[in-house]
């Protein structure tokens, strides 16, 4: 409690006197539910992951659910408006997606403290409908269900509206907790600030069914500076999946936090001491242009989620594009920078000018343009000024297929030959 606490993941927790005493009294498991409503978590899903991870580094044990059943009806939590329901099998392939991120952070090692990864739709779809309502739905009024905000926000909104199906999501979630408890042991629920109604319904269904007390702690929801949800782009979520978001962008998603949000991400999204945060965070305070604290989470963040090799490829990339460090020549990173930024085809025939290249790939507005751009030093290919107006480009400029064209200070372009 202390650590989590620290780094900022509690936001509300149903009774943490009760709970550190708990966590005082010996290993404890608590879990996670994660809907398979996409084939990859993203951003969003990386708190309460990292608290999953932290519960286990200190001596605990984690679950992690995930919802096939429950991802069938849909949480109404945090929602203005009913879910697309998924098939099995669309269900089945975002799983096996999911089970492959959270391998990243947690280890499933048999053993005590060895993590779970638990699908609810294998034991939700054992209930009958009339067993459900005679040993779950009794324990619940209506009243007691209407009366969660996320409830009553759905049924006061004239142009919103709630099924049958969503409003008894809670019963559901409260049933994972409670199988969860009678089958594991497992005594905390964590979850997104949106889930207190449910988790409470859960604890309170324990309480009824087994006589045990059960906690729930939530998570904040994290917004960054400008007062928007974080882990969103104008190009929408930022995925943990590489073929959804390439490491390359990702990386870039965490070096374009602000220096206001830095050390709040170091805390929630590193595994790094609070003392290095805190050091590093002084030192980033005395020459913030050099945005130490960024580089910091940029890597760790990306080490985290797509490995050691994936996360030293991009910081050579960055570092190349954005610090001038590292070789232009280097086909690897050429290779990876292939379509991240602005990259063009060359297919006329080499030896060919480079103003009219320049021309045909728009970078430039028009031919004369291109030579003014180059007669005045502002065109670079591999890292070296043109200054040749009448250069041609050649097949020996190129490594690999692949050359690095700079204009100006930080304006880019890949330029890259057909394949043969």
């Amino acid at each position: 409690m202390d650590v989590l606490t620290e780094r900022g993941f509690i936001a509300w927790c149903s009774d943490e006197e009760g709970l550190r005493g708990l966590f005082s009294s010996g290993v404890v498991t608590g879990y996670v539910g994660f809907d398979p409503t996409a084939p990859s978590l993203h951003v969003g899903h990386l708190i309460p992951i990292m608290g999953l991870a932290w519960l286990q580094r200190l001596g605990h044990r984690p679950i992690a659910i995930a919802g096939g059943g429950t991802g069938m009806i849909g949480d109404p939590s945090g929602r203005s408006k009913e879910r697309n329901l998924l098939s099995e099998e669309e269900i089945e392939a975002n799983l096996a997606g999911i089970k492959a991120q959270l391998s990243r952070f947690l280890d499933f090692s048999p053993g005590p403290r060895g993590a779970l990864l638990l699908n609810n739709y294998d034991w939700l779809k054992e209930l009958s409908l009339i067993g459900f309502l005679r040993d779950v739905g009794k324990h619940f009024t209506v009243n007691y269900m209407i009366s969660k905000e996320f409830i009553r926000s759905r049924l006061e909104d004239p142009d919103k509206s709630i099924s049958y199906t969503e409003f008894s999501y809670m019963l559901l979630q409260a049933y994972d907790f409670y199988h969860l408890c009678r089958e594991h042991d497992c005594r905390v629920q964590f979850g997104g600030n949106d889930q207190q109604g449910n988790i409470t319904a859960g604890i309170e269904l324990i309480r009824r069914k087994l006589s045990i007390q059960a906690y729930g702690c939530t998570y904040p929801l994290l917004l960054d500076s400008s007062g928007q949800k974080f882990g969103k782009t104008a190009e929408g979520a930022v995925w943990l999946d590489p073929k959804l978001t390439s490491p390359y962008r990702f990386y870039q998603f965490w070096m374009n936090v602000s220096d206001e949000d830095a050390g709040k991400l170091l805390r929630y999204y590193t595994f790094m001491e609070m003392e290095e945060i805190e050091g590093l965070m002084e030192e980033h305070a005395k020459s913030p242009h050099l945005r130490r604290a960024q580089r910091t989470l940029a890597f760790e963040v990306t080490r985290s989620v797509h490995g050691d090799e994936a996360a030293r490829e991009v910081r050579r990339a960055s570092a190349l594009l954005f610090d001038s460090e590292g070789d232009p020549k280097d086909p690897g990173i050429l290779a990876l920078l292939d379509g991240e930024i602005p990259t063009f085809e060359v297919r006329t025939d080499l030896p060919a000018g480079l103003a009219e290249v320049l021309f045909e790939s728009g970078a430039v507005p028009s031919k004369s343009e291109a030579k003014r751009l180059i007669s005045s030093g502002g065109i670079y290919l591999a890292g070296s000024r043109v200054e040749e107006p009448d250069r041609k480009l050649l097949a020996s400029d190129f490594s690999e297929g692949r050359l690095l064209l700079r204009k100006g200070k930080k304006d880019f372009m890949l330029l890259k030959l057909p394949k043969a």
